[in-house]
């Protein structure tokens, strides 16, 4: 492809809405353009890459021996009711009414279509094991879209579903999905992770994420320095911790103090002069089932995630003002857990329990409580792990430390067992003639937050830097001056003979400075480029510049030049090369 006919809009400076490098990069380079927020368009650049990664997944989903298959992205809302989760995605479910007034959904997932498909379509035991698969948009109506592909409202993702007669079956179709991944992430120069995860709004009995570690992931994840455990923020826990009491709070009795002004934690332990390991802080919760108070220690957060499953709850938002001063008697940041109203439920962490006396708000302005003891000043309904767990925290299996990371999810799998296939009916005969649920398994991977995590990890200073299996093109000509008819006439002609060789070729014959053209080459991540000028000419000297390692190769005739690029261009592991 020529540059000069090919449709690359890029641009001299960072877009002022893009926060990561991989974001402003996307957009500079002209491989993506927004038409509203959280909805891209690929341009062509971007496109070619997409596809390209697309194939690279689609061969070791086939190698694993899964089918491929599409789905409507239109699904009709009666599956989800069916299923009950269209009260659980809540507004990120997208729905609208056809002309006959029927109710439809864009669909943010596809389990429900696919429990139908298989529903009706297999019948017996004989037709199983089968895993059936997917690259297909997606849309979920984020209420903060941001970061690009990373969170965006309409996505691609590739998805598979297992369906087998029993659990061991299911064990190991989960087990040819885990490694298929591990290919495919391998493959792409991915330094990996599997971690236990909460399955979400999909649901199942047991899933794991695939996390790449970068500064600028907006998960977190829990690794222990020592033995290697690690889980996701959501669902890490570690060993229960609780401070010595301070002397003041080895009382018989609740002690008032004041806290003139004195609202955060923050502001009290110092001007208590304590630390905040002795606060424990009371949150009030509004739920489906009422308000409920939740308790952890003062330099601890709640996690929403444990919460909701320790109280069996799904929705879930800090009560406002005006309603913990109904329930407290006081306004929000000097709230206690003791003489509230109108609460359903008071959940505290195991690390309070575990205490003896801590210091709390005192359900009234300006003041807080010192010597509050679980148990005797106020009751517990739920005693469980309900903290998200820290940088230091001590491993739950060890005595190590565990170290928290920021990460990128890329992928997701399911044990869903027969979450879906028993409430959809959806089943098969057995070898006796008896009716049972089918056991799925669900594998998923963000492919747009993929490309984007590939360009966020491997990019530099000086533009995109992608795998070369995955590149838009594997190689450039660059011919420095093309008013010169030697110089193009060489160009012509190696551009020409790569071609034949069915290399992924682009030929930049603009009419532009040497500088200009090799600085577009490295922003849109070029691997390999063919520079052309006057040593060609002169000397028969041919010079290939390889992108990632700024390395220079020269060639005194153009086979062996072609040699070389043929070569490197099908090292899959290429990327460790020029690493």
């Amino acid at each position: 492809m020529r540059y000069s006919r090919f449709f690359i809009p890029s641009l001299k400076e960072d877009p002022k809405e893009a926060v990561l490098q991989s974001h402003k990069l996307m957009l500079r380079a002209g491989y993506i353009r927004q038409l509203s927020g959280g909805i891209y368009a690929y341009l062509p650049l971007g496109y070619k890459s997409l596809k390209k990664l697309e194939n690279l997944i689609r061969e070791e989903m086939n190698n694993a021996g899964a089918i491929e298959l599409s789905m409507p992205f239109v699904q009709p809302l009666d599956l989800w009711k069916q299923s009950g989760r269209d009260k659980d995605y809540g507004k990120e479910l997208l729905r609208f009414k056809d002309r006959q007034d029927r109710d439809f959904c864009l669909a943010p997932t596809y389990e429900e279509v696919i429990t139908d498909l298989a529903g009706k379509n297999i019948q017996s035991y004989k037709e199983l094991p089968l895993t059936l698969y997917q690259i297909h948009l997606k849309f979920r109506d984020e209420i903060r879209p941001r970061y690009g592909l990373m969170r965006a409202k309409e996505f691609i993702m590739k998805d598979a579903y297992s369906f087998d007669v029993d659990m061991e079956g299911l064990d190991e179709s989960y087990r040819k999905m885990k490694k298929a991944y591990t290919n495919i992430f391998h493959r792409l120069g991915f330094d990996f992770i599997f971690i236990k995860a909460d399955s979400g709004e999909i649901g199942g009995s047991y899933s794991e994420e695939l996390m790449v570690v970068s500064e600028y992931g907006e998960d977190k994840i829990a690794i222990c320095n020592n033995c290697g455990y690690s889980s996701s923020l959501e669902s890490a826990v570690s060993v229960g911790y609780s401070p010595e009491p301070l002397k003041s709070c080895r009382q018989p009795r609740m002690t008032k103090l004041a806290t003139p002004n004195k609202k955060t934690i923050e502001e009290v332990s110092k001007y208590l002069k304590i630390n905040s390991e002795s606060f424990a802080k009371t949150m009030v919760y509004e739920t489906e089932i009422g308000f409920i108070a939740v308790m952890v220690r003062g330099d601890r957060e709640i996690n929403e995630h444990k919460l909701k499953r320790i109280a069996e709850i799904k929705e879930l938002a800090l009560a406002k003002e005006r309603d913990v001063e109904e329930i407290t008697g006081a306004p929000c940041g000097f709230t206690g857990p003791f003489g509230l109203k109108n609460i359903k439920l008071i959940i505290i962490d195991e690390e309070i329990q575990a205490q003896e006396y801590w210091l709390t708000g005192a359900n009234e302005k300006d003041f807080h409580m010192a010597n509050v003891k679980p148990g005797r000043d106020f009751t517990a309904d739920i005693i469980a792990d309900i903290r998200t767990v820290k940088d230091g925290d001590i491993c739950i299996r060890c005595a190590g430390h565990l170290n928290v990371r920021n990460v990128i999810e890329l992928g997701h799998i399911f044990k869903l067992e027969e979450k879906y296939s028993s409430v959809m009916d959806a089943g098969f005969l057995d070898e006796h003639g008896i009716k049972k649920n089918f056991v799925m398994g669900c594998y998923g991977i963000g492919v747009g937050r993929t490309f984007q995590a590939l360009i966020e990890i491997f990019s530099d200073e000086n533009g995109i830097n992608l795998p070369i299996l995955i590149s838009p093109f594997t190689v450039s000509v660059i011919s420095l001056n093309h008013n010169d008819e030697n110089v193009k006439n060489i160009a012509d002609k190696i551009y020409e003979d790569l071609l034949k060789l069915g290399l992924d070729v682009l030929y930049d014959d603009r009419k532009l400075s040497a500088g200009v053209k090799l600085k577009d080459n490295d922003l849109i991540g070029v691997p390999l480029k063919i520079i052309v000028g006057n040593k060609a000419v002169k000397d028969n000297k041919y010079e290939l510049s390889i992108r990632k390692s700024g390395g220079k190769e020269f060639f005194d005739n153009l086979e062996s030049l072609y040699d070389r690029v043929k070569k490197l261009s099908l090292i899959e592991t290429f990327i460790d090369i020029v690493r």
